[in-house]
Order: C-alpha cells, then sequence, then structure tokens
C-alpha cells in the first residue's frame, strides 16, 4: 500500500515535461530504480482509488514518464510545482492525507 510518505518520496525523481491545469505529464529520473522501497508500477497507477481528486494516471515504462489527469480545483497547479520541488510538504501531506479515500 502506498502511503502519503511514499509519494513525496517518489515526487522527487520527477520533472515536468507539460502541465496545464487537470493534466500534469513528467519524465521519471532512471535513478528512481535505486529507491529501495517496495512501491511498484501497479501501486502508483492504483492511487486514483485511494485520493479524491486524482482521476487517473497512466506509466508508460518504456519512456520514463508518467501522466496524472486530476481535479484542477482540489489540486491546483501550484502544489505539484511544489510537489516535484520538494517545497511545502507538511501542506501537500496534510492536504493528501485529508482527501484519502477509506479502503474498506
Amino acid at each position: 500500500m502506498i502511503k502519503t510518505e511514499d509519494i513525496i518520496k517518489i515526487a522527487g525523481y520527477f520533472s515536468v515535461i507539460a502541465h496545464t491545469p487537470g493534466r500534469l505529464r513528467v519524465r521519471v529520473s532512471s535513478k528512481i530504480k535505486n529507491e529501495s522501497s517496495s512501491i511498484t508500477i501497479k501501486d502508483i497507477e492504483n492511487i486514483p482509488e485511494k485520493i479524491n481528486g486524482i482521476i487517473s494516471i497512466k506509466v508508460k515504462k518504456i519512456i520514463g514518464s508518467v501522466t496524472i489527469i486530476y481535479d484542477p480545483v482540489i489540486f491546483p497547479s501550484s502544489l505539484w510545482e511544489d510537489l516535484i520541488k520538494g517545497e511545502n510538504l507538511e501542506e501537500i501531506t496534510s492536504m493528501m492525507n485529508a482527501l484519502a479515500k477509506e479502503v474498506i
């Protein structure tokens, strides 16, 4: 199961390719392979089931990119930019925990 802390950790490997409100495409550094966590691609793709406001996540492993479709009313563009830059992480963590869906 992926946690908010894991999302913040893996976001450090992202760089923005394109970003319009509601759609974020990022390049994923190959250094993520060295990450010693148990996060899988399936865990990342399942994030929309766990956090309100994230509609879909598509991972393109061959080209090393991730596309996130999200609700820009819930997640302002600046939040994503802060997440990737590693800024305002306490605020982001608090927000994601508040938006977490209860898993039954």
